[in-house]
């Protein structure tokens, strides 16, 4: 065989194994979601690490309290920290690049021994990241940004998430196998985070592949969902009309303000367009798919699980160790599997033992 034929027998083999793995999208995207929709029973995080470190006090950095993701982990924070035997102090960004900057300097005023920094890009923050150094405040986060883990550029000593990448494919699988392959997309996304640009292209990404459609790539500010989102529905419904199967956002809170717009255009609770959130698993969000207003789907994280996982971190920091290495499960949430993995409280928790699995590492 000859250079050419060898090319050409091999760029045939190429060919067919694509064809093999691409030939039946609605089973591929169907095995997705099962993957994701079953209940989360089993701890595979950490079951070793250092005790608790004494008489500590920390202080958790809130991008924006209105959002139910940021809240969620705040309040697993106060949790955990209340059981290792630490004090909290919570403060609020508010939403905006401003609050956040007040709050970070109002946090290293504080002195306290660690800071977490909850659901806004470190990046955002370089100053007072550095102060933080210059301190010795070590520093955990959650949702700072695409790298999870150690983060050695902003200084972090860990960034807590699931796989966003994992949960924008649950979400954008999710509404490929509903619309029967042939989904027309809307995706909702904020410029503003590294992670959310990262999330929402993951979802134009899986859509394409699987051989869907999108018909528009939203870019439009989280923190300004309450005053934007009813005027830019009525407006996409206009533009798109009935094309507009599905929509998938990178995060719950883009369809607590979508209700009213889709009602008054005569749309009921479980018609087209279907929303479908990429994290982060809100009580709004369990409410509305309860009730089925305005939401099917939310790929929920464990809030407050990692609200725990936070504190461990912390504590392994203050005890001069490595971080844990734990990425925390995603849960796909649906009127079918509500129930399951804390449904009944309108969150996505866990009943895998994390709080005794912590405790026991801990000493308490």
């Amino acid at each position: 065989m000859n250079r050419r034929q060898f090319l050409q027998a091999a760029t045939a083999v190429l060919v067919l194994c694509a064809s093999h793995a691409y030939a039946d999208p609605m089973a591929d995207a169907k095995a997705v979601v099962d993957k994701y929709a079953t209940p989360v029973a089993k701890w595979d995080g950490p079951t070793t690490g250092p005790k608790a470190q004494a008489g500590k006090t920390i202080v958790v950095l809130a991008g924006d309290l209105k959002n139910g993701g940021i809240l969620g982990v705040s309040n697993g924070v106060e949790e955990a920290a209340k059981a290792i035997g630490w004090q909290v102090k919570v403060l609020d960004g508010a939403g905006s690049i401003g609050g956040r900057t007040a709050a970070f300097g109002q946090a290293i005023a504080l002195q306290p021994a660690g800071i977490i920094i909850d659901g806004f890009d470190a990046v955002e923050q370089g100053p007072a990241l550095e102060q933080a150094k210059a301190a010795k405040i070590p520093l955990v986060a959650w949702h700072a940004g695409p790298v999870i883990g150690p983060d050695d550029k902003n200084g972090l000593f860990a960034n807590v998430s699931t796989d966003a990448m994992e949960v924008s494919k649950a979400a954008a699988n999710w509404a490929f196998a509903d619309a029967k392959g042939k989904p027309g997309v809307i995706i909702f996304t904020d410029s503003t985070y590294a992670i959310a640009i990262a999330k929402a292209d993951k979802m134009k990404q899986e859509i394409e592949r699987l051989g869907g459609k999108v018909l528009e790539y939203v870019d439009t500010p989280i923190a300004e969902t309450s005053q934007r989102m009813p005027q830019l529905t009525t407006s996409l419904l206009q533009r798109y009309g009935d094309s507009w199967t599905h929509s998938l956002a990178i995060n719950d809170l883009y369809f607590d303000f979508m209700g009213p717009s889709l009602a008054s255009a005569g749309k009921g609770g479980t018609d087209a367009p279907i929303n479908v959130a990429a994290g982060d698993g809100s009580q709004s969000a369990y409410e509305r798919i309860r009730a089925g207003q305005y939401q099917k789907v939310t790929v929920a994280e464990p809030l407050n699980l990692q609200g725990w996982q936070l504190v461990d971190e912390l504590n392994r920091a203050f005890a001069g160790e490595k971080w844990s290495g734990y990425l925390s499960p995603l849960h796909v949430v649906t009127s079918g599997n509500i129930q399951s993995d804390g449904g009944p409280k309108n969150t996505f928790d866990p009943d895998n033992g994390y709080r005794d699995q912590y405790k026991k590492i801990w000493g308490k």
